[in-house]
């Protein structure tokens, strides 16, 4: 009877161990990335060296679940864009970093970024790998063949399908007492279309223009829409408005459609939005095949791609400071 009862505890106490073996969940490991481990050490070695910037540890309160939790997705992160990278073959430098954010900042002091991350608790290489990933998933996603592209053909295609948007128009308008002086300043404006700055000196208001500004076709106040696309270059007219005291008269300019090169960097923006759109779904589909484990001591991974404590609290992240794509936990 001995026997068979230390048999059968032996037989429970492999198959519990092989559970847990199963599950991934050794004390020495923080969290699984399909093969790849994020150690205990790893990641403390990863918060001290955060918590050695004093703005850092000042902004953070110091040593805490909650910053241990916020480090480790960011190492999670770090090694699912890693291995999105290695098995769709592609790259993103140091150098091509740098300069990202450079042209990001436009001008800008680079240290007072890097000030701004650490007063929320992000170190300057957590920055760095922020825009690394970025730029990962434009690549990404130029990869997949599933974005519209960003070379000079591709930006010239998307430009002949949306150039009819793009037209603006040089509009002005301000209030003037009643309709017959509104009759007088539109024969007025139409005979020296280029006194407009002069004719709406002369009747000043908190709405008035005083001078013609090019706006978009879509950006037109509605109540001046129909008259403004019914109006001839250099010519005016007028409209009531409810509740407005006087008479709106409208003056149009010349319409105009920006160049290619002129919307170039608005077409840029959209473009790359799009290719990162869809190198996001790529880290999604790695994510999905090599699953991801964390160390219940430390909490779970979540569709949000955050690391949370098991009781639902959720650590407070910068809004979407990593650019990471949603993530989904795995466990045993």
């Amino acid at each position: 009877m001995l026997t068979r009862r230390l048999t059968t505890s032996l037989a429970v106490g492999l198959a519990a161990v092989a559970a847990l073996a199963g599950c991934r969940t050794s004390p020495n490991v923080a969290a699984y990335v399909g093969e790849e481990q994020v150690t205990v050490a790893e990641l403390q070695s990863a918060v001290d060296e955060r918590l050695a910037d004093p703005a850092i540890a000042e902004a953070v309160g110091g040593p805490g679940a909650g910053f241990t939790r916020q480090v480790l997705t960011l190492l999670v992160r770090e090694e699912l864009y890693a291995e999105a990278a290695r098995r769709n073959d592609v790259e993103v430098t140091d150098a091509d970093v740098t300069d990202f954010v450079a042209a990001a900042l436009a001008g800008r002091d680079e240290d007072e970024l890097y000030a701004q991350a650490a007063s929320q608790g992000y170190s300057r290489e957590d920055v760095r790998e922020s825009a690394r990933q970025q730029l990962l998933r434009r690549e990404l996603g130029a990869a997949s063949g599933e974005d519209a592209g960003t070379d000079d053909a591709a930006l010239r295609a998307r430009y002949e399908e949306v150039r009819a948007g793009l037209e603006q128009v040089e509009l002005g308008y301000f209030v003037v007492p009643d309709q017959a002086t509104a009759d007088a300043v539109v024969a007025e404006l139409a005979a020296a279309p280029a006194s407009y700055p002069a004719v709406a000196a002369r009747y000043p208001g908190e709405i008035n223009l005083p001078a013609l500004q090019p706006t978009g076709t879509a950006d037109v106040p509605p109540p001046l829409a129909e008259g403004v696309a019914a109006a001839a270059p250099n010519t005016g007219f007028s409209v009531t408005v409810p509740d407005l005291p006087g008479v709106v008269v409208a003056f149009v300019g010349q319409r105009v459609t920006p160049s290619f090169e002129e919307v170039r960097p608005q077409l840029e923006s959209e473009a790359s939005a799009g290719a990162e759109e869809a190198g996001a779904g790529v880290v999604d589909g790695v994510r999905d095949d090599v699953g991801v484990t964390v160390n219940p001591r430390y909490g779970e991974f979540t569709d949000e791609d955050v690391v949370q404590e098991p009781e639902g609290g959720v650590v407070d992240l910068l809004d979407d400071a990593t650019g990471a794509a949603p993530a989904t936990g795995t466990g045993g």
